[in-house]
């Protein structure tokens, strides 16, 4: 009986460590408007915009590559997250592939694993850490030329037992997937669940890329499973398919300028926020893009080339917004206002700030448990 009570005693001390503690952002003050950026440059006019009329803690959703981790680059910009009061979404990418640069390439254990040590080296500015398991991953440019809901089911999964045990604090936020691709993001969604048993259930928030499709120019009041009310049916699935219901992060979402006026986009804009995406269940809208030179994203930039904001982004600064109250790290905190961090200027590597993962732990946890109850191998 001694040992049992011991037993129970060791799993409750070495599980409490792995306990999910992350804040519920639905239940606090919270601005859900935000931005989608490219660069850790892009804070100061981010702010402007989605800190305006009344608002403060809103999101910037941006990417970070498995060869940019840079720790000096990137404790700035969690501490210039935390001066500007933005609440950081990160969203993990790999690269373009080495023999094929038109697709990404497929990420590993090794990329989750380097990610999670990585980001955990920092001081976020606010206590929940959201990370975003990579992007659009229904597309095959996306996946090294051929999606795969299964692999991508078992990356998200393992994902979810690497940062975890790091820290609590860690928001695992599934992929926003592409609702116009040919690959249907419902039944890859289905084959996910399929491959990794309630995958939906494991995870922290559900991403989301709603855009207005087809052709991103369908208006806001148009509900279909594609249009920008896709992450009401991708929250539906996820719940019949989990019984969790999951907030909604919508990191992608914007109409084309190729195909609309700004001016017709701005008062689309204010309906959906008004009208859609005021849903109860939506912690963060971060459009794409806030600047974006020549090329295929340039219809989406709420920034003119003269550096000013356009026509949309005015507007949106115009919406009333929430003063949000999450709650601050305050380790950020001091150490932002006792001046710049002394961090040296170097490239993290895994190799050598290595934390060991939940197997790694049970290797050695596991034989102690069976000299305890004298179970044999």
């Amino acid at each position: 009986m001694l040992k049992i009570m011991i037993c129970i005693l060791a799993l409750i001390i070495f599980f409490t460590h792995n306990a999910h503690a992350v804040e519920d952002p639905l239940l606090i003050p919270n601005n859900k408007f935000g931005v989608h950026i490219l660069f850790t440059s892009e804070l100061e006019k981010a702010r402007d915009l989605i800190n305006s009329n009344g608002g403060d803690w809103g999101y910037v959703t941006i990417p970070i590559q498995a060869s940019d981790k840079d720790l000096e680059k990137w404790q700035k910009f969690m501490d210039d997250c935390q001066r500007l009061h933005l609440i950081p979404i990160i969203r993990i990418a790999t690269e373009n592939h080495y023999f094929n640069t038109s697709v990404w390439r497929r990420p590993d254990g090794a990329d989750i694993l380097d990610f999670a040590n990585f980001l955990n080296s920092l001081e976020w500015p606010v206590k929940n850490r959201y990370v975003i398991i990579f992007n659009e991953v229904n597309r095959g440019d996306e996946w090294e030329g051929s999606p795969d809901p299964g692999e991508y089911a078992q990356i998200l999964n393992y994902a979810t037992e690497i940062f975890k045990p790091l820290s609590s604090d860690f928001f695992i936020i599934s992929a926003g997937l592409d609702n116009a691709s040919a690959n249907d993001q419902y039944y890859y969604m289905i084959a996910m669940n399929q491959e990794v048993a309630n995958i939906f259930g494991k995870i922290d928030g559900l991403g989301s890329h709603s855009y207005p499709n087809p052709a991103f120019s369908v208006a806001p009041w148009v509900i279909t499973n594609k249009s920008i009310s896709s992450f009401k049916f991708e929250k539906s699935l996820a719940y019949e398919l989990s019984g969790k219901a999951l907030p909604v992060f919508i990191t992608e979402t914007g109409w084309s300028q190729e195909k609309i006026s700004e001016g017709q986009i701005a008062s689309y804009f204010i309906y959906a926020f008004e009208n859609v995406w005021s849903d109860q269940n939506i912690v963060a809208v971060t459009p794409f893009l806030l600047q974006a030179g020549p090329g295929p994203f340039k219809q989406f930039t709420l920034v003119s080339e003269n550096g000013g904001f356009n026509e949309i982004s005015k507007a949106l600064q115009g919406i009333a917004k929430t003063k949000g109250a999450p709650s601050i790290n305050i380790n950020s905190a001091a150490s932002l206002s006792q001046g710049k961090k002394n961090i040296p200027s170097k490239t993290f590597s895994s190799k050598s700030q290595y934390e060991s993962s939940p197997a790694q732990k049970a290797q050695v946890f596991l034989p102690f448990l069976k000299w305890l109850l004298k179970i044999s191998d």
